[in-house]
């Protein structure tokens, strides 16, 4: 499974606890009961990835920069009330009490010797807001004291290319029905650790697994593709189209996959937003139409997977994907994933439906 390389966390983080609102901040290694719903059940524990880029403003201060961060506001509140009791709903904080949050935690004393250095060295930023029941409890119910906590840090790369994936059919990251798949869980995330040991199975140096869907009554090649282990993913096929799988109960929103989308478009490149099966997408690899797959993430923007196994009905290899690297529309990809993080940068214009929001640290 991806994971982040040279990462460098602050020294602090920050507590909000819900039913009170009341903030503090507490040393990173903080801790919660050992005795805990959250840790027991999974319950309360949703999280959120938000970029963002530090560098010098006009007055010759620091400013934090992100893009669309109203999109991740609103995923994490659906992320929060998903695992709130009905009577609970009151709880969950606005847009703009998340907004506050955010600011107030970046612009805490305890975090300013990090926020310089990433002012210096221009770093990638990566903040990580999430839930946690806060009380010592036993039981499957809905949390007593629900709180959020947010802890950030600075890293090279996440992913990164060339990687290799495979498709495993026979795991599910998530039901449609139970309506998680669409939300930042920490209960999905234990079928995509699952899903990558049973790539690697296939193919040692795998780092990744594609998800397809969960109706698997149907014939494997009817079923559609949906995500990644831990990221959305884009299809770039030899015509110069690039499919973007729909939204749905099984497909996390991503903010991420919004702007790409926005740049390719811009950049001249037609993104399509369709289902495709699994047997459209092998027939189209098998003919040499499938120019890339790529992954698709807050973390690591986009990377393009060199290779791709494929799986028949009895988990067998069948076929792969080979990355066309000369083909304009991989090359388009690699732009793409470019201006995205020049646009946190100012480096590059903010294409049409996308904000780019500014504040003062």
């Amino acid at each position: 499974m991806a994971g982040f390389e040279g990462i460098k966390w602050a020294g602090s983080q920050a507590r909000y606890t819900l039913h009170d609102k009341t903030f503090a901040m507490v040393p990173v290694g903080d801790k919660v009961p050992a005795v805990s719903r959250s840790i027991h059940y999974g319950i309360c524990l949703a999280f959120e990835g938000i970029r963002y880029f530090i560098g010098p403003a006009e007055d010759g201060s620091l400013h934090i920069q992100f893009l669309n961060l109203h999109k991740n506001l609103q995923r994490f509140r659906r992320s929060i009330a998903f695992n709130l009791g009905t009577a609970q709903q009151a709880l969950v904080p606005s847009e703009e009490e998340l907004e506050g949050l955010i600011l107030h935690y970046l612009r805490s004393p305890e975090l300013a010797d990090f926020i310089r250095d990433m002012g210096v060295t221009g770093g990638q930023g990566y903040l990580r807001p999430f839930t946690v029941d806060e009380s010592q409890s036993i039981g499957v119910t809905f949390p007593e004291r629900p709180s959020i906590r947010m802890v950030t840090c600075t890293y090279d790369r996440y992913l990164g290319e060339p990687f290799s994936g495979v498709v495993v059919p026979n795991l599910v990251r998530a039901v449609g029905a139970n309506g998680t798949g669409n939300l930042k869980l920490g209960v999905n995330y234990l079928l995509s650790v699952k899903a990558v040991d049973e790539a690697k199975s296939i193919l040692p140096e795998a780092s990744s697994a594609l998800f397809l869907d969960d109706r698997l009554d149907l014939p494997l090649r009817d079923r559609r593709i949906t995500e990644w282990d831990s990221s959305c993913c884009l299809i770039a096929l030899a015509d110069g189209t690039v499919v973007k799988i729909p939204e749905s109960p099984l497909i996390l929103p991503s903010v991420t996959i919004q702007g790409i989308c926005a740049i390719l478009r811009e950049d001249g490149v037609t993104v399509e937003e369709r289902d495709m099966t699994y047997g459209e997408f092998m027939a189209r690899a098998e003919a040499g139409e499938v120019a890339a797959i790529a992954s698709i993430g807050t973390a690591g923007i986009l990377n393009r997977a060199q290779r791709l196994v494929m799986v028949d009905e009895n988990n067998a290899p069948c076929c792969e994907l080979r990355a066309q690297t000369d083909h304009p529309v991989y090359q388009a990809l690699g732009r793409a994933r470019q201006t995205y993080w020049e646009i946190y940068q100012d480096k590059a214009p903010v294409p049409a439906g996308m904000t780019l929001q500014s504040y003062l640290i």
